[in-house]
């Protein structure tokens, strides 16, 4: 099979260690998405990007909320676009694939780390498709290096939200732009848990809109968007969880990323939207210039 050209990758940290792993570390990811896409019918020898996007695409509304993303953002041929928290690698590839620019990936999970390498490979993108281990806040990455970077569903997880964004401004070139897609904090009461990016509360630090600006522009950021998508993603989830409750799920999906607990996090993640007590936001903005 084509797959066995890959060689597992021991994703360890270049430099600085990181603080911590995403709870969700279980396992060789790769062979299971591998699994997947053979009862799928995919061929390894074949591989396409969109053959991928079910289950490569580790966020809310998944390659959707990618493809609208990128359509809002100005990235050009030969350009050098940053995803920090890169998860498997979906985002950076079909970047790369679609505008013709090169994308590194950073991420602090060992396992979506190995799967991402790997997946690359297969789809023959490792030229331009940079995957590696390591803390987004601590990027391996000279200043003024990117031309633009995204963050999809990787700041809920982010204790200090300021400094986050100062190390991303810090590797961002002059007016380059900065997308973040979030849950942010609704206005009725607690979230209810276990969600996607935290089982019982821990490690979630969830602001509200108005905090996530004010941390923007003190890092540096101006010309800044935030856009609620909380209709969009509430239908995304109710569409989920039928296909769960009536078990027609699909081989290849993020629940194999998720694991047994997709259906109680799926009916929070809605839930918490209808009640408002999280709000799904679409953000991009752009690092000022010196003297902006």
């Amino acid at each position: 099979m084509g797959h066995n050209k890959t060689p597992a990758v021991n994703a360890e940290v270049e430099g600085e260690p990181v603080k911590a792993s995403r709870y969700w570390d279980e396992g060789d990811v790769y062979q299971r998405i591998v699994g997947a896409l053979q009862a799928s019918g995919k061929s390894m020898d074949r591989l396409t990007v969109e053959d991928l996007a079910p289950v490569d695409h580790f966020h809310a509304r998944g390659f959707r909320a990618t493809q609208a993303l990128a359509d809002r953002l100005p990235i050009a041929t030969g350009q050098r676009i940053l995803d920090i928290g890169c998860g498997v690698g979906g985002p950076a590839r079909y970047l790369a694939k679609r505008f013709g620019c090169e994308v590194d990936g950073i991420d602090i999970t060992p396992a979506f780390v190995d799967a991402a390498i790997r997946l690359t490979a297969d789809l023959g993108l490792s030229d331009v498709v940079r995957i590696r281990h390591g803390d987004g806040m601590v990027l391996p990455y000279a200043d003024a290096l990117f031309d633009g970077a995204i963050g999809l569903h990787v700041t809920m997880n982010i204790a200090d939200r300021l400094e986050f964004f100062r190390e991303a401004y810090r590797v961002l070139k002059p007016g380059a732009f900065l997308a973040v897609t979030e849950h942010a904090l609704g206005d009725a009461g607690d979230v209810r848990y276990p969600v996607p990016w935290s089982r019982d509360g821990m490690g979630s630090y969830l602001l509200r809109a108005d905090e996530t600006r004010k941390h923007l522009l003190a890092a540096g950021f101006g010309n800044i968007t935030i856009d609620d998508r909380s209709t969009e993603y509430g239908a995304a989830y109710q569409k989920v969880m039928q296909l769960i409750e009536e078990d027609r799920l699909p081989p290849l999906g993020v629940h194999l990323l998720i694991g047994e607990d997709a259906l109680a996090m799926t009916e929070n993640s809605a839930r918490n939207i209808k009640e408002k007590r999280t709000s799904p936001h679409e953000i991009i903005c752009t690092k000022r210039s010196v003297g902006d």
